[in-house]
């Protein structure tokens, strides 16, 4: 992704802490379009991203900055991949790190996070609970707090995903982008990063960007009360419960830049069941040969649930993102 260092938060003559992540493939999917019935659809498989996720984006971007910066230490609440993705650069830039999560969290996301080097707490309860004792922590110790949108830079790493998909696709975007929501981060990079390729030339003028479309689980899906009751901002989710574990975050602090993102996009929210996820896991995973996590069924599940409903029409050309490993989650 450092290709793109120019409109990257970059110090001249400065090296990023970089473990090669970005560049991540992107595969049309002909037979899974007609079959949901609509005129093309590609899936960007970001499990490929170093600690399976695309999360290394963002913790690149945010770790070359803190260890520029000299912070003493970083510490980040994570519903997993967050947490692996900054031990795996915190170790990289051989800053101290404390990660807080959720027991409940896939133990083979623990296990990463514990191999490099990070001192792992483990929480009772869900994400917000975790971020609590984070930002306690960050205050007595003078730790860099490197939770979702409480530092700038993580948003400019995800951004990238922006870029890249439109030069994967001939600098053109799809009609509708479907992106698993939890911090949101991705999608709000993404749609701040279209008006920048256009304004900077990289995008036609007269551009049409991609309807956003956020994509949770029925038994945590904040943004998605929020966008169908036409809100500025979400209410936290009572008692958050689903298996994508990434998508259990029940009061996204950037919910008001992701509405925002919704609402100028024309885009949709929908959640779907723990059955629909896991379905539509096996089903992506089974017509495009990627080890697809839940948050990536759950995108597919949406996709599917739209159509139906006729929310997205069959003309619609569609990205979904997977945004880590299946692997991950396997106990």
């Amino acid at each position: 992704m450092w290709r793109y260092a120019p409109v990257l938060p970059l110090a001249d003559g400065e090296t990023p802490v970089s473990l090669g992540e970005g560049t991540t493939p992107m595969q049309e999917l002909p037979e899974l379009a007609k079959s949901i019935g609509i005129a093309r659809l590609w899936v960007k498989d970001e499990a490929l991203n170093p600690t399976a996720s695309f999360k290394a984006r963002g913790m690149s971007a945010a770790v070359t900055r803190a260890a520029a910066l000299g912070v003493p230490g970083l510490v980040v609440p994570t519903a997993g991949n967050a947490g692996a993705a900054l031990a795996a650069y915190a170790a990289a830039a051989g800053l101290p790190l404390r990660v807080y999560a959720p027991r409940s969290t896939p133990p083979p996301i623990l296990a990463t996070i514990q191999a490099l080097g990070a001192d792992l707490q483990l929480v009772d309860g869900h994400i917000g609970d975790a971020g609590k004792q984070s930002r306690a922590f960050a205050a007595e110790h003078g730790y860099f707090d490197m939770s979702t949108l409480r530092e700038p830079y993580r948003i400019e790493g995800k951004k990238t995903m922006g870029i890249e998909l439109a030069e994967q696709l001939g600098w053109t975007l799809p009609t509708h982008v479907i992106y698993p929501t939890g911090g949101g981060t991705g999608l709000i990079g993404m749609w701040k990063v279209f008006a920048e390729m256009r304004d900077g030339g990289w995008l036609a003028r007269d551009v049409e960007f991609p309807r956003m479309v956020v994509a949770q689980a029925d038994g945590c899906a904040p943004m998605v009360r929020a966008f169908e009751a036409k809100a500025d901002r979400a209410v936290p989710w009572e008692s958050p419960e689903t298996h994508a574990s990434g998508l259990r975050v029940p009061g996204p602090l950037g919910d008001r830049l992701i509405l925002k993102a919704l609402y100028e996009s024309n885009g949709d929210a929908a959640s779907v069941s723990e059955e629909t996820i896991r379905a539509d896991t096996l089903r992506l995973s089974r017509a495009s040969g990627i080890d697809t996590a839940p948050e990536g069924g759950a995108a597919l599940g949406v996709l599917d649930l739209l159509v139906l409903q006729g929310r997205i029409p069959a003309d619609a050309e569609v990205l979904v993102f997977n945004t880590g490993s299946g692997a991950s989650y396997r106990f």
